[in-house]
């Protein structure tokens, strides 16, 4: 099975220094919605930080498109998220991208240039554009064979459920 990662924006009019969390988020966290996140980090052996603002994503999805065409995307992408989740840090912010960049051996420098250029800042939005058009309205969103979903952060069983299921649907 492979992993394809593709852009989304929760809130595209996140402004670029990021906002507050909306009432709805803070109210649900004190209602305990991210413990089973916080559960499901701890049982794999990894930390969660809850984010305290909405983030502005667009550089980090650019930057993410930087290092897919330059062979390393699944593993910048996932720097990234532990830089978030495991560690609390900003992504809008270039310290934080070009750190996640040198860690997985990309050249942190050309990135930022290209990036800042716009040179996939055309691609990313048709991603974005075409994740609205299929339905995506949440994060994460697993898209299997280009026909089926699965919203949101699912325990491993999830999947293997959903895999067998579609396999014997694709069979029969």
């Amino acid at each position: 099975m492979e992993v394809e990662w593709r852009p989304f924006y929760l809130r595209p009019d996140t402004p670029p220094e990021g906002m507050e969390l909306p009432e709805y988020i803070t109210r649900g966290r004190a209602s305990g919605s991210e413990e089973r996140l916080r559960q499901m980090a701890n049982s794999f052996g990894l930390e969660f930080v809850s984010v305290n603002r909405i983030l502005n994503t667009r550089l980090a999805h650019e930057a993410t498109e930087y290092a897919r065409v330059h062979g390393k995307g699944n593993e910048f992408h996932r720097v990234v998220f532990l830089k978030v989740y495991a560690q609390g840090q900003d992504i809008s912010k270039w310290d934080v991208l070009r750190a996640a960049a040198i860690e997985v051996g990309l050249d942190a420098d050309e990135m930022q240039n290209d990036v800042e250029a716009g040179k996939y800042t055309a691609y990313v939005a048709q991603q974005v554009q075409e994740a609205y058009q299929i339905g995506v309205s949440g994060v994460p969103t697993y898209v299997i064979n280009d026909k089926y979903a699965l919203v949101g952060a699912q325990p491993y069983e999830v999947f293997k459920n959903a895999l067998v299921q579609i396999k014997l649907k694709e069979q029969g």
